[in-house]
């Protein structure tokens, strides 16, 4: 997988977050030209337009000049470098549709962004829209929890076995297709991970009615799911030291062993069926609620019409 164009989805405040530290690491790493857009609006100006739209075009366009200045001296500084870097300020709202519009109109290769911890009591009234980028991003994932380590030393890639392939069009390769091209580029460890909720009973995450299986049976699909992993494992050269099986439901266990083992980076993949209105998302979405690290979500490649 070649990375060739990255795109920063900067905050509307002019403030230098951790996701630029990744951008250009990623960007020096990968050899990738990067482009830094920024959305902003601000509501007071758009209505001082409605009663001297001339004045109002003449203050929005000196508020966005000063944004412009600010973005063009963070690309400054890492052209500086040798890196090919662009920006663009976009009066605009940062909502789905605008951020998923540009992104189509960009083509990037991978879509990197800020993330925040999103309190439950505020989740249970709307969908934060790193949640709904995450279902619908087009376009690889990256979201920056913070840039401890802006190049990223430990990446882990956190596959599913327990669907079939032919309902997740091969998204554990592009999962590892991309991680792998992530930790050759910057020099990272790369681990692999597959978590087995089959064994695990009584817990509402399960993919399957465990209760109901015979044992032969349950260990016919365990040693079904060892079997395909050691064949991706030995594909992408992934050393048996990290290779990791385990047992549990699998967001708590990515989070939880994310966090123990201070990876920088969690690369794992979403599917959203809006046909027949399944998501099976969920682990991606809460994963990105513990926020062990940085998540880099994938999805599979869209079926040719």
């Amino acid at each position: 997988m070649k990375i060739q164009r990255l795109l920063l989805i900067a905050p509307t405040e002019m403030t230098h977050t951790p996701a630029f530290d990744r951008a250009r690491a990623l960007a020096r790493a990968t050899g990738a030209m990067l482009h830094i857009v920024a959305f902003d609006y601000v509501q007071a100006l758009a209505m001082a337009g409605l009663f001297d739209h001339d004045a109002m075009a003449q203050a929005r366009e000196g508020y966005l000049q000063v944004h412009r200045h600010w973005l063009e001296q963070q690309a400054r500084l890492q052209r500086c470098e040798g890196l090919q870097v662009t920006t663009e300020v976009v009066w605009a709202r940062p909502s789905l549709a605008n951020l998923l519009e540009y992104v189509n109109d960009f083509h990037a290769d991978l879509v990197i962004k800020d993330t925040h911890r999103v309190p439950a009591l505020d989740r249970a009234f709307h969908r934060p829209l790193d949640w709904l980028l995450l279902r619908d991003c087009p376009a690889p994932l990256h979201l920056v929890t913070d840039a401890a380590n802006p190049t990223p030393l430990n990446i882990l890639a956190a596959i599913d076995l327990s669907h079939l392939e032919a309902l997740t069009e091969g998204l554990n390769d592009r999962i590892l297709d991309l991680a792998s091209t992530l930790a050759e580029s910057c020099g990272a460890m790369l681990h692999l991970l597959n978590v087995d909720g089959w064994s695990e009973l009584g817990e509402t995450a399960v993919n399957v009615p465990t209760a109901t299986l015979k044992r032969s049976l349950r260990d016919a699909v365990s040693d079904a799911q060892l079997e395909a992993f050691e064949v991706l494992a030995d594909r992408y050269g992934i050393e048996k030291q990290q290779r990791h099986l385990l047992p549990g439901i699998p967001p708590e266990v990515i989070a939880r062993f994310a966090q123990k083992q201070a990876f920088d980076m969690v690369v794992l993949g979403t599917t959203y069926h809006h046909g027949v209105g399944i998501f099976i998302g969920s682990t991606a979405e809460s994963v990105l609620n513990r926020a062990p690290c940085s998540l880099t979500i994938i999805k599979p490649l869209p079926r040719a019409n």
